[in-house]
């Protein structure tokens, strides 16, 4: 997630909406994901029912395995809920806008801050638009920190596109559930990293 000054408005930077192969790109990953959520989710309604059945069985042993059951039955639905909630929440950036801004971007280090390195959209009066951390120092820029482009970005997924090359964080097609997603990852890895 970026880190964003409100400095500026939406209204005074130029805006597209999302095309509906981009929304499908992002989708997909959340059908993906929300396929991986409902095992622990499955596993926490089983952990919720077991003492109800024992209950209903009259097992005497109920009462006493009640709290480790609702306890497991909390942690896998937590688990759930951390599971979809980063892509339930980029699905609902899509029906936010993706900027357009011929302006700059700023790499820089930090080296006192986790993560050590951030990448900013600077519009063309060189004010922070947004700031998104990094990995790692991209090595096909070397030491430059500031440069002139054309620069697509949203304010929750970064920096999508940098003088209309891809950088990776959207990618142009994923298979339907994510499926295979890491090896595509390793397979187009971006010029930009």
């Amino acid at each position: 997630m970026g880190r964003h000054q409100r400095e500026w408005h939406p209204s005074d930077v130029a805006w597209r909406a999302w095309t509906r192969a981009e929304r499908r790109v992002v989708l997909r990953g959340f059908l993906g994901r929300l396929t991986i959520a409902i095992e622990p989710l499955i596993v926490a309604v089983f952990f919720a029912l077991l003492p109800i059945g024992l209950l209903l069985r009259q097992q005497e042993i109920a009462l006493m395995l009640a709290p480790i059951f609702a306890f497991a039955a909390i942690a896998f639905l937590a688990y759930s809920i951390a599971l979809i909630v980063p892509s339930a929440h980029a699905v609902l950036e899509t029906f936010a806008p993706i900027y357009t801004v011929d302006g700059y971007i700023r790499y820089r280090a930090s080296p006192t801050a986790q993560p050590e390195y951030y990448v900013a959209v600077l519009g063309a009066d060189r004010k922070t638009l947004g700031e998104w951390p990094l990995r790692e120092w991209p090595r096909s820029i070397g030491k430059r920190e500031l440069w002139p482009v054309l620069v697509e970005f949203s304010r929750h997924g970064g920096i999508h596109k940098i003088d209309g090359r891809p950088t990776g964080v959207l990618p142009a097609e994923i298979a339907p559930f994510g499926v295979g997603i890491a090896q595509d990852s390793e397979r187009r890895a971006s010029r930009f990293r």
